[in-house]
């Protein structure tokens, strides 16, 4: 959730590297978009993807009125900026999402929606609340869990999501903890350590609001008037500067919203639809910001979180592996195969019981790196589909 206008351009370079490879203001009430969110049609759609018309200023959704179930939204992104979307529930809880929309492409986002009112969102430059219009869903539907296996996938990556949530307490703690004592030496070797736990169960942690970017925020991503916080703040502290002498209230900030995201996210109901949506956006998460560097940019940690972004994906394809078996089992054996590879490429940069530095891998090796990705995400991007047959 955390791409921005530079990330644009590091994709671009990437681009580069990877010349074969394919591309797999306050929020408004209800009913009421920013300046720019055009009219849309109302009524429900009648099959088919809902196209989205996204550019630097405006977010024209072809609907207003969606029926209850699964609904896929085909995002067009024709604006100078790399965009997002998102449809929210109350409280600005995110019910589906796409991210990195560079300009020219269109991305699809397949989302299980009850009746209820929710707000669409396109973010240009992916920051601050976003182009946002009213969407209302209407009518009754199955949900999605009604089925034993989907239900047991759900409950298995829910069990995934609490041993990793819990350890991510105690790391944090640590790296708080040493952030607080003044520990610099201490306080680096914990950042990556701690981070991994969160990026592992990010699919789940980014859906409660503003929490997310409180704990995850690179500096760029911070709209102008918020205070930047979170792990990338203390971050640049350490690296930059080297002085945390004035970081405890950050570091105690960042602790308390690390508990709430993981009470919230143990708590939390989930959809099948989320697992197969964030085994894709961990994968973009790495081919926007692990690959380019920018995710830690002052740490050069980046191979640790790339590493925890693919097991956390891997974790939630293998709780919906049962069901891939049975509606895709071509897919499951393509997804083995790709995952493997994407991990052997992954593992020549292993060093000790960490990673290399980014800044230690050369374009060849970031090419090879982004090639295994990219062959990773097209079948990945393939599972919500199955899921929501």
């Amino acid at each position: 959730m955390r791409t921005s206008l530079s990330i644009a351009a590091g994709a671009l370079a990437l681009a580069g590297l990877t010349a074969c490879a394919s591309d797999p203001a306050p929020a408004n009430d209800a009913g009421a978009g920013r300046e720019g969110a055009a009219p849309a049609a109302s009524g429900p759609v009648a099959g088919g993807p809902v196209t989205v018309a996204a550019n630097d200023t405006e977010c024209k959704v072809a609907v207003t009125e969606v029926p209850a179930g699964t609904s896929t939204f085909a995002v067009t992104n024709g604006g100078t900026k790399v965009t997002e979307f998102y449809v929210y529930a109350a409280g600005d809880r995110v019910m589906g999402e796409v991210e990195n929309i560079v300009p020219g492409l269109t991305r699809e986002m397949i989302v299980e929606l009850p009746a209820g009112t929710y707000q669409t969102a396109c973010k240009p430059g992916m920051i601050g609340k976003g182009v946002r219009g009213a969407l209302k869903v209407t009518g009754e539907h199955r949900p999605l869990s009604d089925d034993a296996e989907l239900a047991a996938a759900t409950a298995g990556y829910k069990r995934y999501i609490k041993s990793q949530s819990e350890t991510l307490l105690t790391k944090t703690q640590e790296f708080v903890d040493a952030v607080k004592a003044g520990d610099v030496k201490k306080a680096k070797a914990l950042f990556p350590v701690s981070r991994t736990y969160w990026e592992r169960i990010e699919p789940v942690a980014e859906i409660f609001g503003d929490l997310d970017p409180a704990i995850d925020a690179r500096e760029n991503d911070v709209a102008e008037g918020e205070k930047w916080t979170g792990f990338h703040r203390i971050e640049k502290d350490l690296w930059v500067g080297g002085d945390i002498g004035g970081d405890g209230p950050i570091a105690d900030k960042l602790m308390t919203d690390v508990r709430t995201i993981v009470e919230k996210a143990n708590a939390a109901e989930l959809s099948p639809v989320l697992l197969a949506n964030g085994a894709k956006g961990l994968l973009d998460e790495v081919a926007s910001g692990k690959i380019t560097g920018e995710e830690d940019r002052y740490s050069h940690t980046d191979l640790w979180d790339f590493d925890a972004n693919l097991q956390g994906s891997r974790a939630a394809v293998q709780a919906l592996r049962p069901v891939l078996e049975q509606r895709a089992p071509e897919l499951v054996t393509t997804l083995d195969e790709k995952f493997a590879a994407a991990e052997a490429a992954l593992g020549e940069h292993r060093e000790g019981d960490g990673w290399k530095l980014h800044t230690a891998l050369s374009k060849e090796d970031l090419r090879k790196l982004s090639d295994a990705i990219n062959a990773l995400s097209e079948p990945i991007s393939k599972i919500a589909a199955v899921v929501a047959k």
